[in-house]
């Protein structure tokens, strides 16, 4: 978007407006980019903005004449930043992931290209190039979310707070093309067919991500069969649902048996056993009971170790 960094919604609004008012054709529209915007000539990076908000739905184009679209009428009905933000968090997908992933820690812009390529792949945006990191990190400026910090990307307190909400508000959610592209029983970012709790997906992509789509207990690597499971209880700590160190991914069964304190797992990231467990089946006696004291395959600081020790603490048997 023109307008400079942390000026993208003002200047939607003025585009919106302009358009409302005048249906313009392309070449008045490229014309009236070039007397609002300083150092703006060049018409295919006017299109292809105008091309972006036609996409999300803002802008519509018919016969050489761009309108308002529906999602511009929307936010024409109440424009407001809640809205707008609801809009541009519907229509793309992994910019919740982004703010997933900045509340663990600033980033730097090629780490924010690389989080959105390996939490969604589909975006297929071309890895060396860091236009479209960077066209998503000046959004959430301008939403007032995200902050610079030196060189790198940070959440504002808004950005906390919106984190914070958005595990449970997005649930269930998703984005406009799912209905035709996801595959649910490949796909890591969408929900999976059940699901033991319903969080936002984006939320479950990422935290799937960090931990390369498999279960460190069970070895089970098929996004479908996997939970994204709370260390520090989803109800009873609501101020832990949306931290990616208080999550891992379990296979549905380790999840349930996690739940029930059957296993548990140390500081260290040791698997620990509950002396009461007893199970005849093959398959927990090798990944839980055959496992006891060793340690599991996780990510260096992928878990907060506080986490699993308040957790931990909570277990008679530990």
């Amino acid at each position: 978007m023109f307008g400079g960094a942390t000026n993208y919604a003002e200047t939607l609004d003025a585009i919106i407006e302009y358009v409302n008012s005048q249906q313009p054709t392309t070449d008045e529209l490229v014309g009236w980019h070039r007397g609002r915007f300083e150092r703006v000539s060049s018409q295919d990076s006017i299109l292809r903005r105008c091309n972006y908000l036609q996409n999300v739905g803002f802008l519509a184009v018919q016969a050489n004449e761009w309108t308002t679209g529906s999602e511009g009428e929307r936010y024409l009905a109440n424009q407001s930043t809640e809205t707008l933000l609801e809009i541009m968090c519907r229509r793309n997908l992994g910019l919740r992931s982004l703010l997933y992933a900045l509340s663990v820690g600033p980033m730097s812009i090629e780490e924010v290209g690389r989080q959105q390529l390996e939490t969604h792949p589909e975006l297929g945006w071309n890895p060396a190039n860091d236009d479209m990191a960077l066209q998503r990190i000046n959004w959430l400026r301008s939403f007032g979310l995200v902050t610079t910090a030196g060189e790198q990307y940070a959440l504002t307190s808004d950005g906390y707070h919106f984190i914070d909400e958005a595990v449970e508000t997005w649930a269930g959610s998703t984005t406009v093309d799912d209905a035709v592209t996801a595959d649910p029983m490949t796909a890591g970012t969408y929900e999976t067919t059940v699901e033991a709790r319903s969080i936002d997906p984006e939320f479950r992509a990422i935290a799937l991500s960090q931990f390369d789509q498999t279960c460190p207990v069970s070895g089970v690597d098929y996004p479908a069969l996997l939970d994204v499971a709370h260390i520090l209880p989803w109800t009873a700590y609501p101020e832990s649902r949306a931290d990616l160190r208080n999550v891992l991914p379990l296979s549905k069964t380790h999840h349930a048996a996690f739940d029930r304190g059957f296993f548990t797992i140390d500081e260290e990231y040791c698997l620990r056993v509950n002396p009461d467990f007893e199970t005849d089946s093959p398959l927990l006696q090798e990944t839980i009971y055959d496992q006891q004291g060793e340690r599991l395959p996780l990510p260096d600081k992928a878990i907060d170790p506080e986490y699993l020790q308040r957790y931990n603490a909570t277990l008679e048997w530990v």
